[in-house]
Formats: structure tokens, C-alpha cells, sequence
């Protein structure tokens, strides 16, 4: 079947390009380099035609409330008009575990809840469109441990509260997200999650040793994530949820060997 991924020069939809393909589907990337626009409607109708899936994986360029908010909601509302026009049937979209959760959270300017208040816009939109829908929720990305511990870095130390983290492999995202799209629309939420649970400054700090980090890693109780403090579970899936197969520490491995 014709999939578009949305977003699929990226972190997530190039894999999911890849696998799609070696399955037996027409996977197309389509991105602003592949001229395709969702936020200014470029060249979506040509793209879906012909199109039973429509994926999005693609992603705000800023964290700031009312810039990723107006991002969601353009390139949203584009897409599912485009999709409902071109018969589409099945839009997937990723989001992210705890996005209720963390959109609650309150309105410090340098907190990244409004992120999260965006997400939450943007699966409203999904949810009330006429296209059925599957929003899988994802936990945070192994790829990201560096970004976790640059932001909560003060001098030579990071400091990040001892909450759950369930983090996974962007290969077992694109995966879980890949079976969601061919299979039938859920009209609701799937959770996705790694295979194993860790305290978020233990999880750091696995990472930071193996890539030979000298920071030094401390739990914190005022530690916050990317500006948030979050509560034991905010970042954690709930029981239901499918678990990716790759280990932190067989990633880790991989990548070390990646750089020799």
C-alpha cells in the first residue's frame, strides 16, 4: 500500500521509510526537502494521491508554547483537510508518553510544558477530524540521553530528580509505529516503551560513562526535566504498553562501536 510519512527525511521517518519499504509498501518521505509543506499546504494533494496511510512523525523546530502550537495546529489542520479530500484512511500520528501529564504542568516560561500543551492541541485536532486515527505515545528516545543532560548541566554536574524513565530505541519507535500503520485504525492511543525502567539520573548516568562523559551525575529532588518537575510516573507508560526489544545497554555498545 502507498504510506506518506510526514516528516520522513527525519530521526524517526527515514526509518521508518526504510522498514516500510523492505516490507513491501510505496513509503514515501515527504518533507519541505522532498517539496512537501503542511505548513503552507505545498504539495500535499499531489502526494496523497493514491495514499491509504498517512503517518506523521514530523516535528516542531521550537519548544516556545505559541511557536509549536501554531506549527501543530497549521500543519494539522492542512493535513487532514488534504487527507480527508484525497480519502485517506488512516492518519498515524506520533506523540509523547505522559503528554497530558506534562502539559499540566505550569506555565514557567522556561519550562517546556507549552510544548506539551501543543501536542495536546494537536492530537484534539486528530481526534475530532474525519479521518480514523491511531496516536501512538512513545517514551523519550535513547538518542536524546545527551539533550537530557545538557539542559539540567550546571558547571561540571548534572542534576536530575530520581523520577522513572522508560526510554527506547528510535529503531523500536520506528517499528511500533510501522505496525500501527498497517494495521487498523485504533481511534485512540497506543504506549510504546523500552524494556526496561530506570531512575532518570541512572539512566544518564549508564550513558554518560559509556560515551566517557567526565559530568558527574547527581539526584537531585529540585532536578527537573528539560525545565519540568515532573512527578515519580510522569514519564513512564502505562502497563498495556508494547515494549521495543533493544537494551540500553546493547545500544550503547553499538554506538561505541559505531565511533571506533
Amino acid at each position: 500500500m502507498k504510506i506518506v510519512v510526514i516528516g520522513g527525511t527525519g530521526l524517526i521517518g527515514s526509518k521508518l521509510v526504510a522498514k516500510l519499504g523492505e516490507h513491501g509498501h510505496e513509503a514515501v518521505a515527504a518533507a519541505p526537502a522532498t517539496g512537501v509543506n503542511t505548513l503552507t499546504g505545498e504539495g500535499l494533494e499531489e502526494v496523497l494521491k493514491g495514499a491509504e496511510v498517512v503517518i506523521d512523525v514530523s516535528n516542531s523546530p521550537s519548544f516556545e508554547e505559541a511557536a509549536a502550537t501554531e506549527f501543530f495546529e497549521t500543519s494539522n489542520r492542512n493535513l487532514l483537510a488534504a487527507e480527508s479530500a484525497a480519502g485517506v484512511g488512516h492518519h498515524v500520528a506520533l506523540s509523547v508518553v505522559g503528554t497530558d501529564r506534562m502539559a499540566a504542568i505550569d506555565h514557567d516560561p522556561q519550562s517546556t510544558s507549552g510544548y506539551f500543551r501543543a501536542k495536546a492541541a494537536q492530537e484534539k485536532l486528530i481526534q475530532n477530524s474525519s479521518v480514523p486515527y491511531s496516536i501512538v505515545h512513545a517514551t523519550q528516545f535513547y538518542e536524546f540521553v545527551g539533550a537530557i543532560a545538557d539542559v539540567s548541566t550546571q558547571g561540571d554536574t548534572v542534576r536530575l530528580p530520581s523520577v522513572l524513565i522508560q526510554p527506547m530505541a528510535a529503531e523500536d519507535v520506528a517499528k511500533a509505529v510501522g505496525r500501527v500503520s498497517v494495521g487498523t485504525p485504533v481511534n485512540g492511543i497506543t504506549e510504546v516503551g523500552g524494556p526496561e525502567q530506570y531512575e532518570l539520573d541512572e539512566f544518564v548516568r549508564i550513558a554518560l560513562a559509556a560515551r566517557k562523559d567526565p559530568r558527574i551525575v547527581v539526584a537531585d529532588p529540585n532536578g527537573k526535566y528539560y525545565g519540568m518537575a515532573i512527578e515519580e510516573r510522569t514519564l513512564v507508560p502505562g502497563d498495556d504498553a508494547v515494549l521495543g526489544d533493544l537494551h540500553l545497554g546493547d545500544w550503547l555498545a553499538a554506538q561505541v562501536t559505531e565511533r571506533k
